[in-house]
C-alpha cells in the first residue's frame, strides 16, 4: 500500500469516530436525580403543580423541572424525549401516544369539569344549555354577526383545544371546514388556558375553560359560567411514562416513582383539599378505585408501578 492510499482511509476513521461520538450522548444514562414532567397547563395555572413540586423534591430530594404546555405540546415533547413523563388530560390523544409506544403505565390521578363562560349579558342566550346545544347557537349567532358574539379558542392542540373540537363535532360541525377561519367571531390564542381566559375577557367572548383555571382567575374575570353540565364537560388528568424502549435516556425509575406517589392516597388527599380554603370548593376531585375504573373514568388510578420496569 502506498503512503497516498491512507489518506481516504484515515478520512473515513475520523468519520466513523466523528459520528461514535455524537450518537453517545443520545444513549447516556438518565440523570437519578433529575425528573423532567411536561404538564398540561392547566395543572400549572391553578399553583396545584407548584405545590406538588415542592411536596415531592422534600419528599424524594430529587429536583423535578416542570415543562407547562398544551397536551398535545406535552405529548410530543415526550415523544423527543426531552422529558421522562406527562399529566395530560386529553384520554384520545394519550391512547395515540400509548399506542404509538411511546406512553406506558398510564395511571389517571383527579378530575374537574370544564365550563363554557362568557359575558353575563349572554347575547347568544346559552345558559345552562347542554354543551353541544351551546355551540350550535353561538356558532349561529356568530355567523350571523350577531352583536357581541364571539368565540374565544385556545388553538393549540391542548386538552382543552381538543375537547373543545369534541364538542363541534358532536354539535354537528367539521371542525376544520365549518369552524376555523369561518369569521372574525371566532377568535384563536394559541396559548394557554390563563391567558386564553385573559383575551376571552378582554373580548367580552365566550370560551371554554376548566373549572380549575376558571376559579383561579375568576377575580380577575368579568366572564361568568354558563353552561356547567353535560358528559362532554368531564375532565379526567393522568400521569403517563416515557418508555425507554422508545426513547432511550429517559429516567424511568423516577417516572414511576412520582407516579406511585402522586396516586397515593396522601398526594389524594392534599389534591382534593387544593383550593378549598381560596376559593370555597377543590380545583381537582382525587380518582379512586374502583370508580375510576367505570364509566365515565374509564382508567386505571391504583396498583403501584414497578420502580424498576
Amino acid at each position: 500500500m502506498t503512503p497516498r492510499s491512507w489518506v481516504p482511509l484515515v478520512g473515513i476513521m475520523v468519520v466513523l469516530l466523528a459520528s461514535c461520538a455524537v450518537a453517545v450522548p443520545a444513549q447516556e444514562a438518565a440523570n437519578p436525580g433529575v425528573l423532567r414532567i411536561a404538564t398540561t397547563t392547566s395543572l400549572y395555572d391553578t399553583g396545584l403543580l407548584d405545590q406538588l413540586e415542592m411536596m415531592y423534591e422534600n419528599a424524594s430530594g430529587v429536583d423535578v423541572q416542570i415543562t407547562a404546555q398544551g397536551t398535545g405540546q406535552s405529548l410530543d415533547t415526550a415523544r423527543r424525549g426531552d422529558v421522562d413523563m406527562v399529566l395530560v388530560h386529553s384520554p384520545t390523544l394519550e391512547q395515540q401516544f400509548i399506542d404509538e409506544g411511546y406512553g406506558i403505565n398510564e395511571r389517571c390521578f383527579a378530575y374537574n369539569n370544564f365550563l363554557i363562560v362568557g359575558p353575563e349579558a349572554d347575547p347568544a342566550g346559552i345558559k345552562n344549555m347542554t354543551p353541544e346545544e351551546a355551540f350550535k347557537t353561538i356558532y349561529i349567532a356568530g355567523t350571523n354577526k350577531t352583536a357581541g358574539v364571539f368565540f374565544v379558542s385556545r388553538g393549540d392542540d391542548s386538552g382543552t383545544h381538543n375537547r373543545e373540537q369534541q364538542i363541534w363535532k358532536t354539535a354537528g360541525y367539521n371542525y376544520t371546514e365549518d369552524i376555523q377561519d369561518s369569521g372574525a367571531w371566532y377568535l384563536e390564542t394559541g396559548s394557554g388556558m390563563g391567558e386564553t381566559l385573559t383575551v376571552a375577557n378582554q373580548k367580552n367572548a365566550y370560551t371554554l375553560s376548566d373549572i380549575g383555571t376558571f376559579l383561579a382567575f375568576e377575580k380577575q374575570l368579568n366572564l361568568v359560567p354558563l353552561v356547567t353540565e353535560g358528559d362532554q364537560l368531564l375532565n379526567r388528568y393522568s400521569a403517563i411514562a416515557v418508555n425507554p424502549e422508545k426513547v432511550p435516556g429517559v429516567n424511568i425509575n423516577e417516572a414511576n416513582n412520582f407516579t406511585n406517589w402522586i396516586t397515593s392516597n396522601d398526594t389524594k388527599e392534599f389534591i382534593g383539599n387544593f383550593g378549598v380554603e381560596e376559593f370555597g370548593q377543590p380545583l381537582f376531585v382525587p380518582l379512586y378505585a374502583p370508580e375510576c375504573t367505570e364509566p365515565p373514568f374509564n382508567c386505571t388510578c391504583a396498583e403501584p408501578v414497578n420502580a424498576t420496569a
